[in-house]
């Protein structure tokens, strides 16, 4: 079968994108507290045959700089943050074949708590809920969830390993077959195909039963976006859908590789698994049309964007230094959560010791110098050389104003990908693994090598 290209639409429950400008758009739907502004977005995903609509999520607004959360409410710097898994089922509600994926982190939830509403969720889309896994990034999610401080980075993953323990051992807990619904004897399910997991480890205690069945697809897929060395080895070892953010081919190609192989060293079929980078694609009919829209699109964003960001993003006041004051190595090293941003900047920029500035240059957050600008030809030619160089296994699509972006991109890009027989034509079948193309698991395959385990 010929290897085809996943898309996901990137989506927050939020006033605005990913790009926190994009509420100024003067085409950008003003109502993103309304259940039809998702739900619009849910039809032209489905309509575009994407995969999987998936929410981003943070526990706190940016407030990180200069601790102190006017800036944000000023600027509409994703000020709004509402809970993504109650959003994501008003978008299930309009469609038949778009996964749905949200963000719950597993520093602050229990697993059970998680296991139960993402498998209901499952069960309410007829097998379309996938989870992505996060730890965290600030102090300001600590806060607001009773905790004094950020856990340190690799204890945050161990703690995380052990939380996907209890997570899929939930899951796990009721076999295929357990119900019965015989109203003539009575016997709704049968209890020896349903198990208590009775979990004690470092970090958690969890007894069970599960109260949730199986699902059409077995249990939600799971994704991940671990970019430091830490993260990339728990990606391996759990991720299905692996979200990256590589800028160019052969970054792609270093993360690409680095990912597949944790996951065989984990015991995993690197086949099993789909590595989506996030692109910021313009499109038009023709790309003079593109470039008049990026003209439009490069004035929205302020420099308080990219600062805010910033600090929300690697735990660090950048208002306590001088914007053209070179950041000391102590300062670096302390900087946690989003680490493959200061790990860029380094990279990139070529200094030692960059300032706040080289941050906002080199970093790209709440910016638009990333996008890709074009017509069809333009923006497939991009999407197909990282693709076929296997730099990804597909994309994650990100908006510059909604739902204009998503429209555009279905309209004049999805056509051309489908011409070069890069991207499906429909749906393969009704649950987001049939149509990823990932095997059902069995219950307790993730104890074992899936190529040995799954269904």
């Amino acid at each position: 079968m010929t290897r085809q290209m996943a898309l996901v639409g990137f989506l927050q429950a939020q006033n605005c994108t990913n790009l926190p400008s994009s509420w100024r758009h003067p085409e950008s739907r003003d109502d993103s507290m309304s259940a039809d502004y998702y739900q619009e977005i849910a039809r032209i995903l489905e309509a575009g045959k994407f995969h999987m609509a998936f929410f981003d999520d943070r526990l706190a607004m940016p407030d990180r700089y200069g601790n102190d959360h006017t800036h944000t409410v000023e600027y509409g710097i994703r000020c709004v943050k509402m809970d993504p898994i109650v959003v994501l089922t008003t978008m299930g509600m309009v469609t038949e074949k778009l996964g749905l994926a949200s963000t719950c982190s597993t520093t602050y939830y229990e697993p059970f708590d998680v296991a139960r509403r993402f498998a209901t969720v499952d069960l309410m889309t007829n097998g379309r809920a996938a989870w992505n896994v996060v730890t965290s990034v600030n102090d300001g999610e600590a806060l607001n969830m009773g905790k004094e401080a950020h856990l340190e980075h690799d204890l945050r993953y161990d703690r995380a390993d052990e939380f996907m323990e209890v997570v899929l051992g939930h899951w796990d807990s009721w076999e295929d077959g357990a119900l019965i619904i015989d109203k003539k004897s009575g016997r709704f399910a049968d209890p020896t195909k349903v198990k208590r997991l009775d979990h004690r480890g470092e970090f958690f205690k969890s007894r069970g039963p599960f109260t949730v069945p199986r699902s059409q697809q077995g249990h939600p897929v799971v994704i991940q976006a671990g970019a430091s060395g830490r993260g990339q080895r728990f990606a391996g070892r759990w991720g299905e859908v692996i979200f990256t953010a590589a800028r160019n081919l052969t970054g792609a190609k270093q993360g690409y590789d680095a990912i597949k192989a944790e996951a065989a060293k984990a015991g995993r079929d690197p086949d099993q698994m789909f590595l989506c980078n996030l692109i910021t694609p313009v499109c038009g009919a023709t790309k003079s049309e593109a470039e008049d829209k990026m003209a439009l699109i490069h004035k929205l964003p302020l420099e308080i964007d990219a600062l805010s960001l910033l600090a929300e993003g690697l735990n660090f006041d950048f208002a306590a230094k001088g914007i053209d004051e070179p950041l000391t190595t102590e300062e670096l090293q302390g900087m946690q959560g989003m680490l493959g941003i200061r790990d860029g900047v380094l990279r990139t920029c070529g200094k030692t010791n960059p300032s706040t500035r080289d941050f906002i240059t080199f970093s790209g957050r709440g910016q638009t110098q990333d996008a890709i600008v074009g017509g069809p030809k333009e923006i497939a030619d991009r999407l197909e050389e990282m693709f076929v160089g296997r730099g990804c296994d597909g994309f994650v699509i990100a908006a510059t104003y909604v739902p204009g972006s998503y429209a555009d991109f279905v309209e004049h890009i999805v056509p051309e990908l489908q011409r070069r027989s890069l991207f499906h034509e429909d749906y393969a079948g009704k649950t987001l693994r049939e149509n990823l193309g990932l095997r059902r698991p069995a219950a307790g395959a993730w104890k074992t090598r899936p190529q040995a385990a799954a269904e």
